[in-house]
Formats: structure tokens, sequence, C-alpha cells
């Protein structure tokens, strides 16, 4: 069965879906990207780990979390040049998360690399450092950064009515952007991993707008 939604599924991002989501994207990446690398560049999957501390009545829970990004580097020099990152619930949700994603953040852009930010999540708030001025109005967002002009942001957004955006992802500056389908993308990790396993009869996970929950119950309807 294909996806019912035609971008983002939101049933993704309940604790028991997402972290299976998130590292099948970051393999989707890789796999759509490593054939128009050629060998002047490598890419893999990376890892940021931390432990948040849940309080509990008469205890403290410790929860580890590892969330994966991609790393391009340059083969002659392991230079980093551009880092893709999946924003995860917890990074939006928890107050540990969202230090640990911005703290990474703010690392990789020192490095010098190229940030794209995907923020494919509709609970808690955005970790995107953007200004939402002038934009439509939208669910999903990616946020490029580019290494030369860190002031500057490139926004593709997306609603959950509609397809993921087409993206560039920039290289060194003196290679030319490759373009990424971020549907295509999801589509491949939903066809492999979620196919015929989400129980959409539930509500979803996450708190929608009552037009979009009416539209959702309409099309299960259909």
């Amino acid at each position: 069965m294909a996806c019912p939604f035609p971008g983002m599924d939101p049933y993704l991002e309940s604790a028991e879906h997402w972290p299976v989501f998130h590292s099948g994207m970051v393999a989707g990446l890789i796999e759509v990207l490593q054939p128009s690398l050629g060998e002047r560049y490598r890419i893999r999957p990376a890892v940021r780990s931390y432990v948040e501390e849940v309080v509990l009545f008469t205890s403290v829970r410790r929860e580890e979390h590892h969330e994966e990004y991609v790393e391009i580097r340059q083969r002659s020099s392991d230079r980093l040049i551009t880092v893709v990152d999946l924003i995860s619930p917890t990074n939006r949700t928890t107050a540990k998360g969202r230090q640990e994603y911005k703290s990474h953040r703010e690392a990789m852009r020192k490095q010098g690399a190229n940030v794209i930010e995907l923020e494919l999540v509709l609970q808690g708030t955005t970790c995107l450092d953007i200004s939402t001025e002038g934009l439509p109005e939208f669910d999903y967002a990616v946020c490029v950064c580019r290494a030369r002009q860190q002031d500057r942001f490139e926004i593709y957004t997306s609603t959950l009515r509609k397809r993921l955006p087409r993206i560039r992802l920039p290289l060194a500056t003196d290679d030319r952007d490759l373009i990424v389908d971020l549907q295509a993308v999801f589509t491949r990790c939903y066809d492999r991993h979620f196919d015929g396993r989400v129980d959409y009869r539930k509500d979803p996970p996450v708190l929608l707008k009552e037009d979009d929950l009416k539209w959702i119950r309409s099309t299960q309807k259909s």
C-alpha cells in the first residue's frame, strides 16, 4: 500500500515509527546522492548522541538518543563540505534535544560546512534559525545555509497536503549544486520500511489543525 499522503506522513512521528523513518531517510539520501558525487567526495552517515534525564515521580530515567545525519567530505583532505540533518521530534519537544541539535548545527557551521536542515515534524517548536516573515503558510520546511553566506538562508516549504520539495544541495564552491527530490527519497523510505505497517484507522499521533484532521478523515473514508 502506498503512503496515503502526497508528502510527509504525520503518522511517522510516533515513537514507534520515527527512529526507523529517521535512519531510513538518512540511508535513502546517501543512496540517492552517492552516484552524483564522483571521486572527489565521499558520503557517509554520522551520529549525534546524547543522554536526556527524564524526571519521574520517584526517580530519574536516563534516555539515550542517537540521531543520524549525512556527512559529505572531500576525499583528498577529509574536509567536511556539507551536512544534511534531519530534525527529530525530540529536538523540537525537549530542552535537551533542542540544545544538542543547535550546538551541533553551530559546530558544523564553524567547520565551514554547508548545512541543510530537514524539519519534517509537526509537534513541538521549530529548531530552524530563520524568520518566517513573508513566507507562505507551511507545515514542513527545509533550510539551506551555504558556508560562504552563513547570514543568508534558502528556504523550501511544504504542507501536509503537498509533496515534499526538490532542493538544491551545495557542495564545494567550485562545484555545481545537486538537485535532490525529497519526495522521491521519502517514497523510497516509506515503501521499504512502512508499506502495510502503519495503522491509519487511528488518529494521528500529533496535534493537527482542525481542517487538516477533517481532510485526513475524509481521505480515509474514500
